[in-house]
């Protein structure tokens, strides 16, 4: 069989770099597969996704050498809409894939192009709404959707060009849990039933590997470092020393000192082998403590019988009650458009509740204008590029100091002590379009450090960040609150943020509190996991299928004893 993707030799060098992006690729992606490509940010994956989709060398221009065919044909002698019809993109951010004003509108764009008659254009646009489930959503309009449903949307913009090649970028970045597992079915489903050949960039490895992948391919430094099956790569260190996040059951076998072997099958925890284990895992858990439990403080934050609707009878929020202890790391979690991100709204004062009260020190904070607010709780939204305004590093971080009158002196001396706490001190001088999005995202969470608020919310803080800099961004974080004594509120998709860093999670569900409780608590409740769109962690399975009683001790020991090797 003829590959249908194949890199021979292959450097690429984008025009305005020094060093190439690419070196020496040799790859061969064969018709049906399905293929998971990971690697650490910077490591040349996308380039590599942008030279099989054709933004390079068509958008992307640069030098080339070596070779590479798609569907056996030279990208250098097509032209974007040529290879357009042979390999379609998923894009991570689904709403910059949107023509259409409504969800219909945007499936047929692709047949109006080409001229489909309108009998022909409707039958193929039901068609591909059934395969990805939206055919009841055919008149609403794409901005309005869910997440999970504007990924189909995207997917049925693609497919209906009736592409050989299907590429996701980064899937789950943006997608609740639960919600992300339903997407990787339906990528699978749409690999078994229209035959496509499936290519996955994902930094969420353990989430993408919830249905079988023929490969993963490690990228790193500009390098295939590794092309593997899944059982081969997670009996290797090779994921560890790229700095991907392995699956949490297989850090956890190694921790109780287990060899993965491939022939375990370590792909899934639910058909991995596991009898030559549980010995060692059991006598592990038995060997591992938990510290005392740390001394309540004060209440800095209480939200009660709060409700909200931006509609009249559609509540969005419905008695909503819950107080945060001063100095606390809190997670908030549940699904897409569960209400999270409007209660931070509400709590910052950009949205005004329809009843209910918010506290902090006690006192009522509805009288306080957002600027005043602002001076106590901070909001570092998902994407810094929508905070920053001004183009210097230093302007940005002093831009709320000034608009408040504080002294010229003042603000240089305290936007540096903020930027040397922030480690941004040695580039205070510099543009921030010269910084990396790890790096921006210091610089929103400094402009509001700055301030010194007493509370600072999160919404996604690691979104789309590969492992490393996930790490950095948290244990930064992890700093201001047990350094700083700086309360953390932090809206997250990310499960394993959740167990690694919070004590507590706050989960929302259609608008209401459902639970108030550990991470380890919540993530083995499948009650509560299943009605707010969270997904069971892997380490309860582990437990179970080890013959553990207490599953939910096994993850918090787990919990503390990854905070405590983090800290040797």
């Amino acid at each position: 069989m003829e590959p249908i993707v194949e890199f021979k030799n292959f450097t690429f060098k984008y025009r305005t770099q020094v060093e190439p992006t690419l070196y020496d690729i040799n790859l061969k992606i064969y018709p049906g597969e399905k293929v998971l490509i990971v690697g650490p940010s910077g490591s040349g994956k996308s380039t590599l996704a942008h030279c099989i989709n054709g933004l390079v060398p068509f958008s992307y221009s640069g030098d080339i050498t070596g070779e590479y065919f798609i569907g056996g044909k030279n990208p250098r002698e097509l032209d974007i809409f040529e290879l357009s019809k042979m390999v379609g993109t998923v894009l991570q951010d689904t709403d910059g894939q949107f023509i259409g004003l409504t969800v219909a509108e945007d499936i047929a764009f692709a047949l109006e192009n080409a001229c489909v008659e309108r009998e022909e254009l409707v039958k193929k646009v039901d068609e591909v709404a059934d395969t990805v489930a939206v055919k009841d959503l055919l008149d609403h309009a794409p901005y309005a959707l869910s997440g999970g449903q504007k990924q189909r949307v995207s997917m049925a913009g693609v497919l209906v060009d009736d592409v050989d090649i299907m590429l996701f970028d980064e899937p789950l970045a943006n997608l609740d849990p639960a919600t992300g597992k339903t997407a990787i079915a339906l990528i699978d489903e749409i690999r078994r039933n229209e035959k496509k050949t499936i290519l996955i960039i994902e930094h969420r490895l353990e989430d993408a590997l919830y249905k079988d992948v023929d490969r993963i391919i490690v990228v790193g430094e500009g390098r295939i470092v590794a092309d593997m099956t899944p059982d081969e790569l997670l009996a290797t260190d090779i994921l560890k020393e790229q700095g991907i996040r392995e699956p949490l059951y297989v850090t956890a076998l190694k921790h109780a000192g287990c060899d993965i072997l491939a022939e375990k099958k370590p792909q899934h925890i639910e058909t991995m082998e596991l009898d030559s284990y549980k010995e060692k895992v059991q006598s592990w858990f038995e060997s591992v403590s938990l510290p005392e439990s740390k001394k309540e403080t004060e209440n800095v934050l209480e939200i009660r019988e709060l409700n909200f609707s931006y509609l009249k009878d559609k509540p969005v929020l419905k008695d909503i009650n819950f107080s945060i202890k001063r100095g606390e790391m809190t997670a908030i979690v549940g699904k897409n458009g569960a209400g999270k991100s409007t209660l931070s709204n509400l709590i910052c004062g950009f949205l005004k509740p329809t009843s209910g009260e918010i506290l902090l020190n006690g006192e009522d904070i509805s009288p306080l204008s957002i600027k005043e607010r602002g001076e106590k709780i901070g909001l570092v939204m998902q994407n810094p590029n929508q905070m920053i305004s001004k183009p210097m590093i230093f302007d940005e971080v002093a831009l709320g100091l000034a608009v408040r009158g504080v002294p010229e002196e003042e603000i240089k001396e305290r936007v540096n002590e903020t930027l040397k706490i922030c480690g941004l001190y040695p580039f205070r001088n510099w543009p921030v379009n010269a910084l990396s999005f790890g790096q921006k995202k210091r610089v929103t969470i400094a402009s509001i450090l700055v301030m010194n608020p007493e509370i600072l919310i999160l919404d996604e803080p690691t979104a789309g960040q590969d492992f490393r800099h996930y790490t950095e961004i948290m244990e930064f974080l992890k700093y201001l609150n047990e350094e700083k004594g700086i309360t953390i509120l932090m809206i997250t998709h990310d499960m394993h943020l959740m167990l690694e860093y919070t004590d507590r999670a706050i989960v929302i569900a259609d608008g209401e509190l459902i639970s108030d409780e550990s991470p380890a608590y919540v993530l083995t409740d499948e009650e509560i996991s299943n009605k707010a769109y969270l997904r069971k962690t892997s380490l309860f399975d582990l437990a179970s299928l080890c013959g553990i009683k207490d599953p939910k001790a096994f993850v918090e020991r787990f919990i503390y004893f990854e905070r405590e090797a983090r800290h040797v």
